[in-house]
């Protein structure tokens, strides 16, 4: 490998979860001659009765990669600040009867500080992960950028990191694509070359979401019912649905007068009814959102700004123009209506491939 002479004396500690995208991020690091070690973080204490406990696989995983490229591996338990940091406002979102969005937090809160000071305090000087986008400095400013590979981009999910969160991180699969990620791999006999990406909550995995939910929280049964009010069926509670959701509501014929599939289109806190409608539905789309606690990567902008704005991770990014709305409050109207804008989630704004920044959803119409 070479040594490249910039880079020798730079120490990188790289988040190593035990598949591909990390591990291919540790070889490209080595290859730039970069001084790099490992961590393997576990953040979910994990019933192992209940048949999903990948962590100790990841682990395994991760130690190969870690074997077969010469390089250190750490671990660690962040699971108490997981709970605290990111779990505990899951669930109470939840309970609230909104959809947070946990990666966006266990981002800002796990990844990019509690992995970040405890990498600092091993010598590193910077840390890094295998997340798809870019970071860029231009005149001592920092800027998150997409990803080449669109299909892939996680600015979404990166949109509440900060200047100095940026400033000691980097992103080595953000010029390439999962495809020639995945060539890597196997080129260099990694044991993760063909590891199914992980899904799901973060570091929880892939669960029957309303299952999960339930051993958290308690059921709170009400009406699920059409836009005229018409009963359907019974409910468990609203926390267990989200805007937009198909699967998962069991409407049998009998309801309706077409066979289109059904979608929740609201949720009536006040009386706890589940609000449904099918097919391609108006309700299910709305051109204004209101926002709380908008967060800038850079310089916060003047508003009125008119860039464009995902509601949900994959989006294609949509025009908009965001308004003041008195403090700690954004409005945002899309120039087309969008469908399923859901309270609780993230919005996150753009410039072309610059990210810049974000906020959570309130209320929409």
């Amino acid at each position: 490998m070479k040594n490249l002479s910039p880079n020798k004396n730079t120490k990188i500690m790289v988040g190593l979860s035990g598949g591909v995208d990390s591990s291919v991020a540790t070889l490209l690091l080595l290859e730039q001659g970069y001084e790099v070690e490992t961590l393997f973080m576990k953040n979910w204490e994990e019933d192992d009765t209940d048949g999903i406990c990948t962590a100790e696989q990841d682990l395994s995983d991760a130690q190969k990669v870690a074997d077969r490229l010469g390089v250190k591996l750490h671990t660690i338990n962040f699971s108490a600040d997981y709970w605290d940091d990111v779990f505990d406002h899951f669930l109470k979102e939840h309970k609230k009867g909104r959809t947070p969005n946990p990666d966006v937090l266990c981002n800002q809160k796990i990844k990019f500080k509690v992995f970040l000071e405890h990498a600092l305090s091993l010598g590193a000087d910077q840390i890094a992960t295998g997340h798809y986008a870019r970071i860029h400095q231009d005149k001592g400013v920092y800027q998150l950028q997409t990803g080449l590979d669109d299909n892939k981009d996680q600015s979404y999910f990166l949109h509440l990191l900060n200047q100095y969160q940026l400033s000691k991180s980097l992103f080595p699969l953000g010029e390439i694509n999962k495809d020639e990620v995945r060539k890597i791999a196997t080129e260099n006999s990694f044991v993760t070359a063909d590891k199914k990406d992980s899904t799901g909550i973060c570091f929880i995995g892939e669960r029957n979401f309303s299952e999960f939910l339930q051993t958290y929280l308690p059921k709170q049964q009400g009406n699920i019912v059409d836009q005229d009010g018409q009963f359907i069926k019974h409910h468990e509670g609203l926390a267990f649905y989200t805007i937009g959701q198909r699967k998962g509501l069991e409407i049998g014929g009998g309801f309706g007068a077409s066979g289109e599939p059904w979608f929740v289109a609201d949720k009536r806190i006040d009386s706890n009814e589940l609000v449904v409608v099918q097919g391609d539905h108006p309700l299910l789309y709305q051109k204004t959102l209101n926002a709380s606690n908008p967060h800038w990567i850079a310089n916060p902008p003047t508003l009125p700004l008119a860039c464009t704005a995902k509601i949900r991770y994959r989006q294609h990014s949509q025009p908009c123009t965001i308004e003041k709305h008195g403090d700690g409050q954004i409005t945002v109207v899309f120039d087309q209506a969008q469908r399923a804008i859901t309270p609780g989630q993230s919005v996150v704004f753009y410039n072309d491939d610059i990210c810049l920044g974000g906020a959570i959803i309130e209320s929409r119409n």
